[in-house]
């Protein structure tokens, strides 16, 4: 039984405990509306999901969870009374756009002010009733290490390609801001609880500061239908492996349905981490990227958030729009605006924009007086060293260009270092010839697309501006090809912001473009832009979303794992682990058995470097083929001379090496080689091929069998090795298409084969054997863990059962492993494995082996 509260939950995941008081657990009555918003828990701590609410009232919620809700706050200094609106800029506030009108959107998140501890009953009623948001009051001292600590001195900077190699610029790994991280995500997860209806609702968690909150809510509740989008770049693994924390994020991550990402270099990065330190493998399924979870599939999205149209347009025929718009005009005339709005922060490039300036005002002396560079600087978001160096040398570099290159009535560079209002900024968009965004790592900046709406314009817009209503429309963007919206941005001019000299030529490109390749830019963009907004992001990611959650009620799913490393083991009904009193019972009444096992990740672990069979294999080996009730096979794909010195002392053992090309029924009888034995000309083909391949993947290497050929690349980097057996497949397909071969991929290999040999065969054979001698099993027990097993699971079905028979037989098809297969039962692990087969040796008698005893020819049987 796992412990429900956060200093439980913190002890298993740190060793250590916070002592930060918990907020309020539970919303007062009448914040609770019936079949809307259950209560999570009545006042004895039992949970009320099972409350009995007519079908007919219960409505479906979408619950945003986030760091800050998309509200303003202010205290009336008169009546003391705390007032609040929606804040229309946060970009969680319009989502809901992209909803049905029948939804009830719950927003979850701290608000940007301090409430007293009085006043948060009275607040957070006010807020629900009157705006559905739901506050979380973070202590002051939990709120600063959490956010200002954990998030934005370490994470932001980490997830931003900024390793913490210097303290003066970013925070080296702290335990207790972790702690802290952790605990404020508890927190959040408990006001989630208090509103959700876990059998129709859906949880949609924003960003880097909430990364494993799903750990907490998935634990609460296993079927719960929980998406997560990260809004920030998510790193390459070389910089996300230095993280102490990255196995715990990344399985709180994998907690989730559906993960969403600007762009795929950042999913492909997260896969590559989920490859690289849990051993997960993904596909893509019908054009959707999956990854498969311990028998869930976490589903990858990517799709780069929108703008919100309404408001841009609702900005730009605002009456101030129109007003400032002429003012801009006055100051400016004669001369081309050149456009920045950025934060003030280390990675958005300002001083290297400025540089960029100061080069193109060198090269192109026409320039001065007629270019001008506007650059917006919006309120730092985080405070620190790294902060003030950049503010510093942003006003420096901005003093020497107008000192060197200004003139009375001319300024190159106009720094708006304040907080501009949005009709203002929206007249500068309308104005500027130029939109640059410069940053060197950005998640997504939606200043681009913001800057493209405001060129097209509007009636009133056009109207101040002095465009006539059927004139074209023009726009011309500079970005980095480190943000988020460039791939989406086809008609930008991309560059490289560490690259000075190639910005200030690209300015020069967009200032002197013609007018009509101006206009054929825009209407691209614009064409992307206004039908990829915020809303249709929003509604595509839950529609996503319900698709990823179709599954959940047709699975049996169990918790398992303690702390931050809990997670969700979902198996379909009929798939089932392996008891071994279930088997042991039906190994005891039978006594006609055959026993099918596989050699690697079967019996002897996979990873393991030794490859030879313990001495605690070979004696279980020994006593269950010593047990005249048994025909027990080893079926591999290794080589004959291998696997018999490692089992000569199992004197009654069945041997079928490379995949059933050869065949022994026990040490004393002869190999017999299969009846579709080929001449071996292919592989005068394929070792060239594959020989062109080990050379250039540092790791792999070949395997030559008398029969077959294997590429192995487990050694491999696990990336560049999984991708080159895919081409090697591709190639080895394309050359060998005329040979009676087939050519499959395994788990970390390539192999190359005769038609007509596989395990599946072998298991037919042995099983027709049986039948045909009178000695019909019924008893079948059949372990294996590669692709290659899968053929023998199917195989036992349907040769073993005899119609003359009774009683049909009992059938063991076993995996290792948690995974999709033809297989009934599973078990966890090759230990697994040998404590099952070490209870089944037990059982055994010593007697001597039955004078039935096989030692057909193999040609016999085929």
């Amino acid at each position: 039984m796992f412990s429900r509260s956060c200093i439980s939950l913190l002890e298993l995941a740190s060793g250590e405990m916070l002592n930060f008081p918990q907020t309020p657990r539970a919303l007062t009555k009448v914040m609770t509306l019936q079949g809307v918003i259950p209560d999570a828990k009545n006042s004895d701590g039992v949970n009320n999901e099972g409350v009995n609410v007519p079908p007919s009232e219960i409505c479906e919620k979408k619950i945003i969870v986030a760091n800050f809700l998309p509200l303003h706050a202010q205290k009336d200094t008169k009546s003391g009374k705390w007032c609040f609106s929606f804040d229309e800029d946060a970009i969680l506030f319009p989502l809901k756009d992209g909803f049905s009108s029948g939804t009830v959107v719950i927003f979850v998140g701290s608000l940007k002010v301090d409430i007293e501890a009085s006043e948060q009953e009275e607040v957070s009623q006010k807020l629900l009733e009157e705006f559905n948001c739901v506050p979380t009051f973070l202590p002051s001292e939990l709120q600063k290490k959490y956010y200002h600590g954990f998030c934005k001195q370490y994470l932001w900077p980490l997830f931003h390609y900024m390793l913490p190699m210097c303290p003066d610029h970013s925070n080296r790994f702290d335990r207790q801001l972790w702690q802290a991280y952790v605990s404020a995500n508890k927190i959040y997860a408990d006001k989630v609880m208090e509103v959700i209806n876990p059998e129709n609702d859906y949880v949609w968690v924003h960003d880097y500061h909430l990364m494993i909150l799903p750990t907490f809510l998935r634990r609460r509740f296993t079927r719960v239908k929980l998406g997560f989008f990260l809004h920030s770049p998510f790193p390459s693994s070389e910089i996300y492996r230095t993280l102490p924390v990255r196995d715990e994020i990344l399985r709180a991550l994998l907690n989730v349905d559906l993960i969403g990402f600007h762009t795929f270099d950042y999913a492909r990065h997260f896969l590559s981490c989920c490859s690289r330190m849990l051993g997960l493998e993904y596909e893509s399924k019908r054009g959707y990227i999956g990854l498969e979870y311990f028998g869930r599939t976490v589903y990858i999205k990517i799709l780069p958030v929108g703008i919100h149209m309404g408001r841009l347009e609702s900005a730009l025929n605002h009456p101030s729009s129109s007003v400032k718009v002429k003012e801009i005009q006055e100051q400016f005339r004669g001369k081309k605006i050149i456009l920045g709005v950025d934060d003030m922060d280390i990675f958005k490039g300002i001083s290297m924009k400025l540089l960029a300036m100061e080069q193109l005002l060198q090269q192109h002396p026409e320039f001065r007086g007629k270019v001008v560079l506007v650059q917006i600087v919006n309120p730092a978001r985080s405070t620190g060293k790294d902060v003030q160096e950049a503010k510093k040398e942003t006003y420096s570099t901005t003093r020497r260009i107008n000192q060197v290159f200004g003139f009375p009535g001319y300024e190159p560079v106009v720094l708006i270092d304040r907080s501009v209002p949005f009709h203002e900024k929206t007249a500068y968009y309308s104005l500027a010839e130029c939109c640059i965004v410069n940053a060197v790592r950005d998640g997504m900046n939606l200043v681009p697309y913001k800057y493209i709406i405001c060129r097209q314009g509007t009636p009133n817009m056009d109207k101040a501006v002095g465009f006539a209503s059927d004139s074209p429309r023009t726009s011309t963007l500079v970005v980095s090809e480190f943000i988020g919206c460039s791939p989406s941005l086809s008609g930008a001019i991309r560059v490289n912001p560490w690259n000075i000299e190639d910005v200030a030529d690209a300015l020069n490109v967009a200032i002197t473009m013609p007018a009509l390749e101006k206009q054929l830019r825009h209407e691209k963009h614009y064409r992307y832009v206004s039908s990829h907004d915020v809303a249709y992001w929003s509604r595509s990611f839950m529609q996503d979303l319900e698709r990823a959650c179709k599954d959940h009620y047709r699975k049996r799913c169990w918790g398992i794992g303690f702390g931050l490393n809990f997670r969700i083991l979902s198996l379909s009904p009929s798939f089932r682990k392996l008891s071994i009193d279930h088997i042991l019972s039906a190994y005891k009444r039978t006594n006609r058995r055959a026993i099918f096992l596989d050699y690697d990740g079967t019996i002897v672990p996979e990873s393991s470097i030794v490859k030879t069979p313990s001495p605690e294999v070979i004696s279980i080996l020994k006593n269950l083929c010593s047990d005249p009730k048994n025909t027990v096979f080893i079926v591999s794909g290794r080589g004959q001379n291998s696997l018999s010195e490692w089992f000569a002392q199992c004197e009654n053992l069945g041997i079928a090496a490379e995949h059933g090309y050869f065949i022994r029924w026990s040490s004393t009888s002869s190999w017999e080689t299969s009846s579709s034995a080929i001449d071996f000309e292919w592989k005068q083909i394929a070792e060239p091929v594959m020989k062109l391949y080990t050379e250039a993947t540092d790791g792999s290497y070949i395997e030559t069998k008398e029969s077959a050929l294997v590429w192995h690349h487990l050694d491999a980097d696990p990336d560049f090795g999984s991708c080159q057996a895919m081409e090697m497949l591709d190639h080895l397909e394309n050359v060998l298409a005329n040979e009676p071969v087939v050519v499959k991929r395994g788990q970390h290999i390539v192999e190359v084969k005769p038609q007509g040999v596989t395990k599946g065969l072998v298991a037919q054979k042995v099983l027709s054997m049986m039948i045909s001698k009178g000695n019909a099993p019924d008893f079948v027990l059949c372990i294996g863990d590669d692709r290659s097993d899968e053929d023998m699971f199917e195989s036992i079905s349907s040769t073993s059962y005899n119609p003359s028979q009774p009683v049909a037989p009992e059938i063991f098809a076993c995996t290792v492993g948690q995974k999709p297969s033809k297989a009934r039962y599973y078990l966890d692990d090759t230990v697994d494995v040998i404590t099952l087969l070490k209870g089944l040796a037990a059982d055994s008698s010593l007697k001597p082996r039955c004078n039935w005893e096989i030692q057909a020819p193999f040609e016999n049987i085929m």
